[in-house]
């Protein structure tokens, strides 16, 4: 059963906290996923079998936490984030952002401060993705459908379609870091697979073009989709992590 911590902005967040050693390691969710996926509870158990402390929780309006899907934003989860890493955490941690979780990871990267972040993991990270969505995925209907009723539904390959509200987009924009110099201190990994749809590969390698740090690597998995979670890929995942933490 999970724990819940209340941020300061009121919102009642599910978390699981594993005790150990730092570096800590914090899994960054994405876009309406939850902390049960199989990325999540799989580096749970590396590193639990590895001594280092560890965090995974759901954002508001995702999993078990408070708050409705389509009431929140980037903003608002980007806060969650960091009350959890403030919260929760003592000392430097490596972020491990999936999908919309590398975007936070990397907002995390400008918000804490200097120490807080030892390194930094993205798997198929979705950077400004509302942007992207916005401007090269929605047709002109679905566009004035936003702007007449404040919301759009997308299909999706996970289940049910997904809501895109106006609050999301209009929020995304002001969150964008691919508009702004990008420096990540740390050792940084990012991780693309080949036949992701949801995240083109042109997306890491434009984001491994546009930050700057010393030791940032980009590793492609051929025919690795946006899951990322075959066992291939959860080892390349921890091997990953695993390498942040000897250069952290």
């Amino acid at each position: 059963m999970p724990d819940f911590h209340t941020t300061p902005a009121g919102r009642r967040l599910a978390y699981v906290k594993t005790a150990g050693t730092a570096p800590g390691i914090v899994f960054l969710g994405g876009f309406k996923s939850d902390m049960q996926g199989t990325k999540a509870v799989f580096l749970e158990d590396w590193a639990r079998a590895r001594g280092h402390a560890f965090l995974r929780f759901d954002y508001s309006g995702h999993g078990q936490s408070s708050g409705a899907f389509e009431e929140g934003c980037i903003g608002d989860w980007a806060a969650d984030a960091r009350a959890m890493i403030e919260a929760q955490t003592v000392g430097p941690q490596i972020l491990v952002g999936s999908s919309m979780g590398g975007w936070i990871s990397l907002l995390m990267a400008k918000a804490l401060p200097p120490g807080r972040i030892a390194g930094l993991v993205t798997i198929a990270a979705a950077p400004d993705f509302t942007t992207r969505t916005w401007e090269e995925e929605l047709t002109e209907a679905q566009r004035q459908e936003v702007q007449k009723t404040g919301r759009t539904a997308l299909p999706s390959d996970y289940g049910a379609p997904y809501v895109f509200t106006r609050k999301l987009f209009d929020d995304g924009a002001q969150q964008r870091v691919l508009t702004a110099p990008l420096p990540l201190p740390f050792p940084v990994r990012f991780l693309q697979g080949t036949a992701d749809t949801d995240v083109p590969p042109q997306v890491a390698l434009n984001l491994l073009d546009h930050a700057s740090g010393a030791d940032i690597r980009l590793t492609l998995m051929r025919d690795a989709d946006h899951r990322f979670s075959t066992p291939d890929c959860l080892a390349l995942i921890a091997a990953s992590v695993a390498d942040v933490l000897d250069g952290a």
